[in-house]
């Protein structure tokens, strides 16, 4: 399957609230809310699109002063495993790389496949939010990447 990296635009946020519904019924983002990161020049919405337009996983990265916050990435089930998150997270961490000190996210404690690509790319476990995440109740583990010297 071909598909590419590029920035979300509106026409794609019916696709992308779809599939965030999908990956996670439990407390979904609106349309709204996506609509708001992308109208925030402070914030980025990038997808893998697949052939004929289908938005394969998005990612959403919102940056205050020189820290950003990975606040969503999602894959669709059929396309995970194939590198799609891989490549979101890439390009995030590309700009980070550039433009930024650190990258910051939480990731559910049980979700270990996520926390192994986070560690690939860099991240580490700097702490613990107890209780953090709801259905089910469940800590986030932080997890950050500093771009400064050592």
């Amino acid at each position: 399957m071909n598909w590419r990296v590029v920035p979300a635009s509106p026409e794609h946020i019916p696709q992308i609230a779809a599939l965030e519904k999908r990956c996670f019924p439990a407390d979904p983002w609106s349309e709204a809310l996506f609509r708001e990161a992308l109208e925030n020049p402070a914030a980025a919405v990038l997808l893998a699109q697949g052939e004929g337009g289908a938005v394969l996983g998005y990612a959403v990265l919102s940056v205050v002063l020189d820290e950003g916050s990975l606040d969503n990435i999602a894959v669709a089930p059929e396309y995970r495993r194939q590198g799609v998150a891989d490549a979101l997270l890439g390009a995030l961490t590309g700009f980070g790389r550039e433009h930024l000190a650190a990258l910051m996210l939480e990731v559910r404690s049980s979700n270990a496949p996520a926390a192994a690509l986070y560690e690939k790319h860099g991240f580490a476990a700097v702490g613990r939010r107890k209780n953090y995440y709801d259905a089910p109740r469940e800590d986030a583990v932080l997890m950050t990447l500093n771009f400064g010297p050592e």
